[in-house]
């Protein structure tokens, strides 16, 4: 005998869910896809209110009020694992794995976008990052945390399918998740047209979700930044230190780096580029008052952080931050003719010379080999 268990809104969440976190999941490692990680958090996040609500309004099984959450017929259950009793929908171990996930990816997706906003200034709590920026990682290792909890979750999750299924072929619960079918003597599930509509509009809107971050100017991955115009805010700054090199924002250096460097400019970096008292004066004022101490971005946050050790680095390429940032990388690439120079920041980070260091922004030439 076959029941339905599953209904489709049940198995097409499944499907979605599964799919997004695997993907966020994917994309959670690579700086350049941050906005998409984010994204597709976003869209884990409706899932799981969409699932927690469906535990409540969706047909039987998918209940929570369904759910064996008994400690007692867990025992029993593991216990008996051979020989157990059958269920319709989940198991009491199963059951326990479904509440503690739905937990852990919604704590998941809540500290995740709290270290987007702190960490990057991005997203609908981008506005928190002024006043927490101090405790950023913090936050990002505490998403971590959850992460790192959640896979474990699915691992046991996937163990235990992959157990029920040599253990209890006829069943088939791991088709049970295709076609909705288990081979089980139960009441087979209905839906009701509120249930419908409501899945129809949440799973839309889940989707919606995605497309609106990805492909529009969205609230949801938007940084509280601004292109500066430091040709406006200090028209000297950008025609005495732009002429020569980078536009270096002044974020990146501490006050007391900016200020050795200003204070020697007839020896700077091998160069003489000895302004006159009142110019030198001008851009030094500027530099110290938007030096990293003035700042919360990641970049000054962290760059200043790691001199600590050593307050004497006037070239942002010898900071610990930019070593750590950048030792992955290939050294040929420094050398190429396409960046020629460690310190010609703009090569990678087209946004630099307008303040902006982006972790989306970042693109590494491609070196040509040569035959």
């Amino acid at each position: 005998m076959k029941a339905y268990i599953w209904s489709v809104p049940t198995r097409v969440f499944h499907m979605m869910f599964a799919g997004f976190i695997v993907a966020a999941f994917l994309s959670g490692d690579e700086d350049n896809l941050l906005n998409i990680h984010a994204s597709l958090g976003y869209v884990v996040g409706v899932l799981v209110i969409y699932r927690i609500i469906w535990g409540f309004i969706g047909p039987k099984y998918s209940r929570f009020s369904d759910f064996p959450l008994r400690i007692q017929e867990l025992k029993e259950f593991v216990f008996n694992i051979f020989d157990h009793k059958k269920y319709a929908g989940h198991n009491p171990a199963a059951s326990f794995v479904m509440i503690s996930m739905i937990g852990v990816v919604f704590l998941t997706v809540v500290t995740g976008i709290l270290a987007y906003g702190i960490q990057e200034g991005r997203g609908i709590l981008g506005f928190l990052n002024s006043p927490y920026f101090k405790e950023m990682k913090l936050f990002k290792e505490i998403h971590e945390f959850f992460s790192t909890l959640l896979m474990i979750l699915i691992a046991a999750h996937l163990g235990g399918v992959a157990f029920d299924r040599l253990i209890d072929k006829k069943t088939d619960t791991l088709g049970s998740i295709v076609n909705g079918h288990k081979n089980i003597d139960a009441p087979s599930v209905t839906l009701n047209w509120f249930q419908k509509l409501f899945s129809l509009f949440a799973l839309g809107l889940a989707a919606g979700v995605l497309f609106y971050s990805l492909f529009f100017n969205s609230v949801l991955t938007k940084s509280q930044y601004s292109a500066i115009s430091y040709a406006k805010e200090h028209p000297a700054f950008v025609a005495e230190c732009g002429s020569c090199h980078t536009l270096y924002p002044p974020h990146l250096l501490s006050r007391e780096s900016w200020s050795k460097v200003m204070d020697d400019l007839q020896n700077h970096f091998g160069d003489d580029a000895s302004l006159d008292d009142k110019t030198r004066l001008s851009i030094k004022e500027y530099l110290l008052s938007n030096s990293a101490e003035s700042s919360t971005k990641e970049s000054a946050f962290y760059i200043l952080k790691s001199m600590q050790e050593n307050k004497d680095i006037i070239a942002i390429t010898q900071t610990p931050y930019w070593k750590k940032r950048h030792e992955s990388i290939d050294k040929n690439i420094f050398s190429s003719n396409e960046i020629k120079s460690k310190a010609n920041c703009k090569a990678c980070h087209k946004n630099i010379e307008s303040g902006l260091i982006e972790d989306t922004d970042i693109k590494i030439p491609r070196i040509k080999e040569t035959i």
